[in-house]
Order: structure tokens, then sequence, then C-alpha cells
């Protein structure tokens, strides 16, 4: 048990640091080659923060464990919105000015009901996955379109502002891809075997360690690069970088997991982990859309500590119910 921990708890801190060198690298050798502002934001920093879901839900479903690549995917998200932009929005209200990034809060909830639908049956096969990766191709195109087309967006503004900051030389960009790359494979391997030890010693299912342990550490990325955006007021960064990586984890993660094996869905997943994550969905289009006259969509520090209490309230239950 205490190599099964230890193999978690150094994957977890290698998995987040590697994550950040790919992210980093990435953004900055995208700008040598002149690769717009906003398209680096939506792409290379939003999806990218989601490497660790896709290296750890790869690696898991191609070793004959789909609960730990689709319990990370749904705990990623559930995380994503309920305790990274709670806790976000508790130290500083997020106001959403990006007209791109509320187009993208509507496609978001889409596609997350869309995945609720074909996993209501139970069964989510490789026609399934195969359905959710031709989506995410058509978003990938749908992206770049933006990226080129709305140089102008708030959220171009910011991650230009953010990429003068940290220049980069060209070489040390690709080192970083490429060593980050590398530690991410490893990481994650180290991460998936702990976790499936720690799971058979506790004597619960694979996806209640995807659900909790794998998804929050997975998620780390997301909640380093939320906080640091909002204490430089960089709002539109803050809120794209988890749009970006839910929409990469419930389209691309969850298709790439179940082209390569094929999962069975128990109903009580359904009914309480994908159902509360449609729900957080939603209710991040509600408030962050700008339905109430604003003109710009708004995450004030009630809705906050709403997120938080939720996300505590469910993994008090899904702890208490599994763990005791």
């Amino acid at each position: 048990m205490l190599l099964f921990l230890l193999s978690v708890v150094v994957g977890l801190v290698l998995l987040v640091w590697s994550a950040g060198r790919f992210v980093d690298g990435s953004a900055a050798a995208a700008r040598h080659f002149r690769m717009p502002p906003l398209l680096i934001g939506m792409v290379i920093v939003g999806f990218g923060t989601s490497a660790p879901e896709m290296s750890v839900s790869a690696i898991s479903a191609s070793q004959g464990n789909p609960d730990i690549a689709l319990g990370n995917v749904f705990g990623s998200n559930i995380t994503n919105i309920a305790l990274i932009l709670g806790l976000t929005a508790l130290l500083s209200p997020i106001a959403v000015h990006s007209r791109v990034l509320r187009k993208e809060l509507p496609v978001l909830t889409i596609m997350t009901a869309i995945a609720a639908f074909l996993m209501y049956d139970g069964m989510f096969s490789r026609q399934d996955a195969t359905f959710l990766l031709l989506l995410f191709a058509l978003l990938m195109g749908w992206t770049v379109w933006e990226g080129i087309m709305k140089s102008g967006d708030e959220f171009a503004v910011e991650m230009e502002n953010e990429l003068e900051q940290h220049p980069m030389p060209l070489g040390k960009a690709l080192l970083l891809v490429a060593a980050g790359l590398l530690l991410l494979l490893v990481s994650s391997r180290m991460l998936v075997w702990g976790a499936v030890g720690i799971a058979g010693a506790l004597g619960v299912s694979d996806i209640v360690i995807g659900l909790t342990v794998v998804a929050v550490g997975t998620s780390l990325p997301e909640l380093a690069s939320s906080l640091a955006a909002v204490r430089k007021g960089e709002h539109d960064i803050a809120l794209g970088n988890v749009i970006g990586s839910n929409l990469f984890n419930i389209l691309a993660v969850a298709g790439v997991a179940g082209a390569i094996y094929p999962a069975v869905i128990d109903p009580a997943v359904f009914l309480r982990d994908i159902m509360i994550m449609l729900l957080l969905t939603v209710s991040l289009f509600v408030v962050g859309y700008g339905f109430r006259g604003e003109g710009t969509g708004r995450i004030n520090r009630i809705e906050g500590m709403i997120l938080l209490g939720s996300y505590a309230a469910y993994t008090i239950y899904l702890v208490s119910t599994n763990f005791g």
C-alpha cells in the first residue's frame, strides 16, 4: 500500500510539473511560428492543460482500466468547474468579457449533453467514442477559424500580454515540449499503477479512484493556471483554461479512451457523476454567459461559494458511500 501511495504522489508531482513545462514550451514555440494569440490561448493553453488527463486516460484504457479513464474525465470536469472556478471566483470575481468564450459556453454545454446522451444506455462503445472524436475535429476547425478571424477579442489581448511577459528562445521551447511529453508518459504510468493498486487495497471501484485522486491530480495544472491568471486580472484566461480543458476532456480524452477500450457505464455512475457534471456545466453557462443585462458574464463570490459548496458536498458523499 505504501508503495502504491508513493507512486501516486511522485506521479502527480511529475505530472503537474511536466504539464506546465509542456504548455509553456508549446505556447512559446507557437509564438515563434506566429500563431495568433487567441489561437494559442484557446488551443495550446486551453487544451494543453488537459495533457495530464489525456495521457492518464489513454494509458488507463490501454491497460484495460476504462473506469479510471472515464472517471478521470467526469471527475476532472466536475473539479474544474466546482473547485477551480469556485475557488478562483471566491478570491476574485470573474468577469467574462470575451465574445469568443461566451460562444464557447453553450458549445461546452451542448457537447457535454451529447456525451451524456451517448452514455445513457449504459454502454460507451467505439462508435460513440468515434462520434465524439469527430465532433472534436469539427470543434478544432471552428476554434482555428475563431483564432484567426477574431484577433481583437479581449481573450486575445490578455493572451498577447501574457506571452510578452514570458519570452523564450525557440530551442528552449522545443526542448521543454519534448521533455514535458516524455515525463507526462512516465508520470502517467506511475499514477495509473498506483491508483489501481490503491483501489484494490481499499476495495473500492476504479472509477471512484478516477473521480477523486486521479481527477484532482490531473486538474492541478488548470488550478495553477486559473489562479495565476486571476491574480493578474486576466479573468478571460482563467475561464478559458477551464472551458478549453473541459471541451478537450469530454470529446478528445473520453473519445480516445473509448476508442481504445469500450466501457460499461454503471447506472449509479450516470445518475451521480455524469448528471452532476452536466448540471455544473449548465450552471456555468447560465452564470458565465451574461443573461443579467450587464453585457458581460460574471461569476461573483456568492456563486463561487455555491460552486465550492457543491464540490465539497459531492466529494463528501462520494467518499462516505465508497470508502466507509
